[in-house]
């Protein structure tokens, strides 16, 4: 299982210290960001894919409550308060857990145990569809996931990451995930601009930020290119 990205929002420098202190020990897990209010914690959660939210409750102007209230496809959230009060309602939100503050770190790696197990039975589910050939036309991309037909717009791909047998495909609000192969993808895609940088990834062109010869930047993150990849790249890119 790759790595969990997570995000920590919390008005506290404290707080957020000590939860960063914990995500560092734990290999499983990638911090994303540290935010000191939802509104940034929003931002945040729009230009990047997160697994994983450790949210306060009390902050200004955007409690965490109504907070995580106004996100249509949240990620798995884990509150993080020094208040009893809220904790029926947050599990009201199917949040994986409440903590109190101050947090011992064995009652923080209990929280991240029931987060990892939610997040690998949600993967297991997904990798189970049947696998499906997608239907390509000049500018949409149709593929099974979750049971269903998901139309994607071509133009709306920033990156495909193939997992094994399946593939992850980024867009800028959201993730869809399929079974397929990722060279599958690659012969119907490269005629749309789309540049195979690496086995595990498969890049819109037009959304490369910057590159150097050993990685790209695109959407906010670095991927590497492969070492065989990387003469065809070169040509592809002008470097």
């Amino acid at each position: 299982m790759n790595k969990i990205k997570c995000v920590l929002v919390d008005d506290e420098p404290l707080a957020l210290d000590v939860l960063e202190s914990y995500i560092k020990r734990v290999d499983g897990l990638e911090l994303t960001a540290r935010c000191d209010n939802a509104m940034k914690a929003f931002e945040v959660l729009r230009n990047h894919n997160v697994d994983l939210i450790f949210l306060d409750i009390q902050m200004p102007k955007l409690n965490g409550i109504d907070f995580l209230k106004t996100l249509q496809n949240p990620p798995k959230v884990i509150f993080t308060t020094a208040y009893r009060d809220y904790a029926i309602e947050a599990f009201d939100l199917d949040a994986v857990d409440y903590l109190l503050k101050p947090i011992p770190f064995g009652r923080f790696l209990k929280a991240l145990s029931k987060a990892f197990g939610q997040i690998q039975s949600a993967s297991q589910n997904i990798i189970n569809n049947d696998e499906y050939e997608p239907y390509i036309t000049t500018d949409t991309l149709i593929v099974k996931s979750d049971k269903k037909m998901i139309k994607i717009n071509l133009k709306e791909i920033i990156y495909i990451e193939s997992l094994k047998d399946y593939v992850i495909i980024h867009l800028p609000d959201k993730r869809v995930v399929t079974k397929q192969k990722i060279s599958f993808l690659e012969q119907k895609l490269m005629e749309n601009n789309f540049i195979r940088i690496h086995r595990s990834f498969l890049v819109s062109a037009s959304k490369i930020e910057a590159f150097t010869p050993s990685h790209i930047d695109i959407n906010g993150q670095q991927l590497p290119i492969g070492r065989s990849y990387k003469s065809e790249v070169g040509k592809i890119l002008g470097y």
